[in-house]
């Protein structure tokens, strides 16, 4: 079974109550290195969990806001899918095909598809190491430092193989 957005909000909501603009910059802030959501992913999964009574309005706010929180049964399916359910170990990634066929490209291509790559990454650093500098302030730091370390760590390899590939490009 693949990993899915319901699962992801699961976890999230299992962390604390939010609101659907409140999960969007959680996945913005603390999850963009394993999992994106858009704003209009997240409000239609947050009505099909709360029509399966996994999670739960406990309030309303201005303009219509609604406060979302994990049900008990919302907490039983997230635990057996983290502890029964195999995870899929595949991935698919475009950006990962993109790499393994830049070398296929003529030289100037192949330079400036690594370069272009690399200027992603390095903007992808300096917004975790934001996040990651303004997680003191943050309620509950220790429970997303694991997953911006990771993507800091992911993102950092990264760079290194693609400069690694900018100097082997250029001689």
């Amino acid at each position: 079974m693949r990993m899915s957005l319901r699962y992801a909000v699961l976890g999230l909501l299992a962390r604390r109550p939010s609101t659907g603009y409140e999960l969007t910059q959680t996945f913005d802030r603390s999850l963009r290195s394993s999992w994106h959501a858009r704003h209009s992913q997240i409000y239609p999964e947050l009505a099909k969990l709360e029509a399966a009574a996994l999670v739960e309005v406990v309030g309303l706010g201005a303009r219509r806001s609604k406060t979302y929180a994990v049900t008990a049964a919302g907490r039983a399916e997230l635990r057996r899918w983290l502890v029964e359910v195999e995870p899929d170990r595949s991935q698919r990634s475009e950006s990962g095909l993109r790499l393994f066929l830049t070398p296929l490209l003529d030289p100037d291509d192949r330079q400036a598809t690594y370069e272009r790559d690399l200027a992603h990454v390095e903007l992808e650093l300096a917004a975790l190491g934001e996040v990651q500098a303004g997680m003191q302030n943050a309620p509950e730091p220790e429970a997303f430092a694991p997953q911006v370390e990771l993507g800091i760590r992911m993102n950092t390899v990264l760079r290194d193989w693609l400069r690694e590939q900018i100097k082997a490009s250029a001689t």
